[in-house]
């Protein structure tokens, strides 16, 4: 897809500041000297049995992107692809009001939608937010010296699907959830005061993925560190029995060519690093000097699992490498 966009992406409108060349997590268009739009749409198929909690989780994840950018979200049409028949309404009104009281918790207003019938359960958000013309975070500005922070573990998608599998209890998709359901805006705010050189949201395309994106926007090479990746280590024990996600093997194939594994790394920590994410945490690159500073804000601010996790380097071609460090 990212190909076929290419040939339609003629951002010739001087007021489109971020379009598509660079991949980035949202469009950023400026309407005035003091404002531009923020504008992105995600949505996502169940990650629980609870219709109240997938609500919350397809919410948070559609927000992300917005926070990405460094921008507040303002207002979300509700994006519903529902089946005609076999769900009852109290299900689909709790889907809703799961989604809309993360939208009251980000401070955004719901002002419509739309409805499709579908055999496969989806749902999410068109999200608009606003941000200052020049304040605006994008995913091609890491610079060498950058130290990259993550803000929630990774590893949701094999877990989603081994709990669907019976190989993992429920308690362990619970304490997932708990990060799967938490905005990124206090992420977003604490980064902020700070110098943010680029930013992404590590969703569907895993860390490997969306590392990527980074890399070949800013022109850059990446070094992940995996001795200080936060991640869960059901997920990591999960995948070394063989376990995987239909879209693990696609994300390998996404950044085949530019990511090279040092030999201390084992076969599932490689592959931990293609897993889809949902409602991931955010990836930002500061300076060296504020990598440190940054952290302890978002541990201050309740995000006690955010790490350092590598750091940008010098690069004649976008590179991605998984070492261990310690």
């Amino acid at each position: 897809m990212a190909e076929i966009l290419k040939k339609f992406s003629s951002e010739t409108d001087p007021n489109v500041l971020v379009g598509l060349k660079t991949s980035d997590d949202a469009g950023v268009f400026k309407l005035t000297e003091e404002i531009a739009l923020v504008q992105t749409v995600d949505f996502i198929t169940p990650i629980s049995d609870d219709p109240y909690i997938f609500g919350q989780v397809a919410a948070a994840n559609s927000l992300s992107d917005i926070y990405a950018m460094g921008g507040r979200p303002i207002t979300a049409l509700n994006l519903c692809c529902f089946p005609g028949s076999g769900i009852d309404n109290e299900v689909l009104e709790a889907i809703l009001r799961g989604g809309l009281d993360k939208l009251k918790e980000a401070g955004a207003a719901l002002i419509g939608g739309h409805t499709v019938k579908d055999d496969e359960l989806k749902y999410g958000l068109s999200v608009t937010g606003i941000v200052h013309p020049t304040k605006y975070i994008a995913n091609s500005g890491a610079r060498p010296g950058d130290r990259l922070i993550l803000t929630k573990p990774i590893g949701t998608g094999v877990i989603i699907g081994g709990v669907r599998s019976g190989k993992l209890s429920k308690e362990v998709l619970d304490r997932a959830i708990e990060d799967m359901v938490r905005l990124n805006k206090s992420a977003c705010e604490a980064m902020l005061p700070f110098e943010v050189h680029a930013c992404t949201d590590i969703t569907g395309f895993g860390l490997a993925g969306h590392s990527l994106e980074v890399a070949q926007a800013s022109q850059v090479g990446i070094i992940i560190d995996f001795a200080s990746l936060p991640h869960y280590p059901e997920a990591l024990e999960l995948i070394r029995t063989g376990a995987t996600t239909r879209m693990t093997p696609l994300n390998r194939q996404l950044v085949a060519g530019f990511f090279k594994c040092a030999a201390e790394i084992r076969p599932e920590e490689e592959s931990l690093c293609y897993d889809p994410q949902t409602s991931g945490g955010l990836l930002i690159s500061v300076p060296q000097s504020q990598g440190k500073p940054l952290l302890e804000e978002l541990h201050g601010q309740g995000m006690t699992q955010a790490a350092i996790i590598g750091e940008v380097f010098a690069s004649p071609e976008p590179a991605l490498r998984l070492v261990r460090m310690r």
